[in-house]
C-alpha cells in the first residue's frame, strides 16, 4: 500500500508579508476537488471584500483543519482538539509576530486576546489554519465595547425556507427605513438571510440587542403569520425567527465571503436588495463567487461607505414595548439571554413556566 507523502509547505507573498502555507495539497472539499491552497487563493482573490468585512475587528475562527467531511461535526467548545472547532483565543504558539490581537470581554467578565485583522495577510494566515468561517465581533479594536453594526439574523424554522426569509428581509428593509436605518442583505451560506446595519459606535451590547429585539418585534407585528421572535422553539411555528441573541455579547455572525462547511463549499454572499429575490444560497460557492467577484467586485462596498445610523428611534420602539408590555420575570419587553450567560438585569425566566421544576423555580427566584 502506497503512503501519500505530505506536500512540502510553500510561501506566499501577501503584500509585504510572507505567509507559510502547510500541506497546500490537502483536500478540503473533495467532492469538488478543492485543496487548502485553493482556500487560501480564494480569500486572496476576494481580498478587498473579506478584508473590509474583518478589518480592525476581533475575529473568532471556525477551524476545520482537516477540511470538510460529512462525518465531522463542529464542536461548540472553543480552543479544542476536535476536528472542527471555534477558536476564540489567539494561538499561544506559531502565530507570526505581525498578527495583531485585541482584548475582548466575555459575558462572564473574563477577558481574552483575540486575533484582530489589520491586514490581508492575517486572513491568509487564518485560512492556513483551516478557518472556513470568520466570525468578527460587531466592534473595532479601539473600543471593543462599542457596537458599530447591527446584525439581524432571519432564521428559517422547520417548514420554511430561504424564500420565506427573503420575504421577511424585504419587509425588514421597510422597518429599518422607518427608524432611519439602512440595511444590507447577505446569504447566511445556508437557508437564512442576514441583514447588517452600520450604526454609530455609541451603543453597548445591551442597547444593540434591545434595538434588534424591538425591530424584530415590529417586523413580527407587521407579519404575524410569517415572523416571530419567540425564544422557545415550540412557540415559533412555521415562521422566520429573528434571532435577537445573535446580537448579544460574544455572539457573532459569519462574515461575507465566509465558507460554509457543505459538500459544494457554499459561501455567505453579499447581495444588493435588487437581486435578493432572484437568487438562491446554492448559487454562491467558491467557484461561482470567484467569477462573480471578478465581474462585480464587492457589492457591499457601499455598506462600508454608508453614514452610520443612529439607534435612537429603534430604542424608542423598545421603550414603547417596555411601557406596553412591561418587564418582569414572567415576560415583557426584555427577552431571555442564551443559557450560558449570567442572569441579566430585567431578564425574564429562561425556562417556560409550564415546564419549570421546583429547583428551576428556585434558581429563577420564582418560588
Amino acid at each position: 500500500m502506497l503512503t501519500r507523502m505530505p506536500t512540502p509547505a510553500i510561501e506566499l507573498q501577501v503584500e509585504d508579508r510572507t505567509v507559510r502555507i502547510t500541506s497546500p495539497d490537502k483536500p478540503y472539499f473533495p467532492d469538488i476537488g478543492l485543496t487548502k491552497l485553493d482556500m487560501v487563493d480564494y480569500v486572496l482573490s476576494v481580498g478587498e471584500g473579506i478584508f473590509a468585512a474583518l478589518r480592525d475587528r476581533p475575529v473568532t475562527m471556525e477551524r476545520w483543519p482537516g477540511g470538510y467531511r460529512p462525518d465531522v461535526t463542529l464542536s461548540t467548545r472553543t480552543d479544542s482538539h476536535h476536528e472542527a472547532f471555534y477558536q476564540k483565543r489567539a494561538p499561544a504558539k506559531g502565530m507570526p509576530d505581525w498578527v495583531q490581537t485585541t482584548t475582548v470581554t466575555f459575558p462572564s467578565g473574563r477577558t481574552a486576546n483575540q486575533v484582530c485583522v489589520t491586514e490581508l495577510a492575517t486572513v491568509a494566515w487564518m485560512a492556513n489554519l483551516g478557518t472556513l468561517r470568520y466570525h468578527p465581533w460587531p466592534v473595532r479594536r479601539n473600543d471593543t465595547d462599542a457596537v458599530d453594526q447591527l446584525r439581524i439574523d432571519l432564521d428559517p424554522q422547520p417548514g420554511t425556507d430561504f424564500a420565506d426569509a427573503v420575504r421577511a428581509a424585504s419587509e425588514l428593509r421597510t422597518v429599518l427605513a422607518d427608524v432611519g436605518l439602512t440595511g444590507y442583505p447577505k446569504t447566511s451560506g445556508g437557508r437564512g438571510v442576514h441583514v447588517f446595519v452600520p450604526i454609530k459606535a455609541a451603543y453597548d451590547f445591551v442597547q444593540a440587542r434591545h434595538a434588534v429585539i424591538a425591530l424584530g418585534r415590529e417586523l413580527s407585528r407587521r407579519m404575524p403569520d410569517h415572523v416571530t421572535i419567540a425564544w422557545w422553539k415550540e412557540e415559533r411555528g412555521q415562521r422566520i425567527f429573528v434571532d435577537f441573541n445573535q446580537m448579544a455579547r460574544d455572539r457573532t455572525i459569519a462574515s461575507t465571503y465566509s465558507i460554509r462547511p457543505t459538500p459544494n463549499a457554499q459561501v455567505s454572499a453579499p447581495l444588493t436588495w435588487n437581486e435578493l429575490t432572484d437568487v438562491h444560497p446554492e448559487d454562491f460557492t467558491i467557484p461561482t463567487m470567484l467569477e462573480r467577484y471578478a465581474r462585480l467586485g464587492d457589492v457591499w462596498a457601499p455598506f462600508y461607505a454608508e453614514r452610520p445610523g443612529d439607534l435612537g428611534n429603534a430604542l424608542e420602539l423598545y421603550d414603547r414595548d417596555v411601557r406596553d408590555l412591561g418587564t418582569g420575570r414572567y415576560g415583557g419587553a426584555e427577552m431571555p439571554y442564551p443559557p450560558d450567560y449570567p442572569k441579566m438585569r430585567g431578564e425574564p425566566a429562561r425556562v417556560q413556566l409550564s415546564r419549570m421544576r421546583p429547583e428551576t423555580r428556585e434558581s429563577e427566584g420564582l418560588s
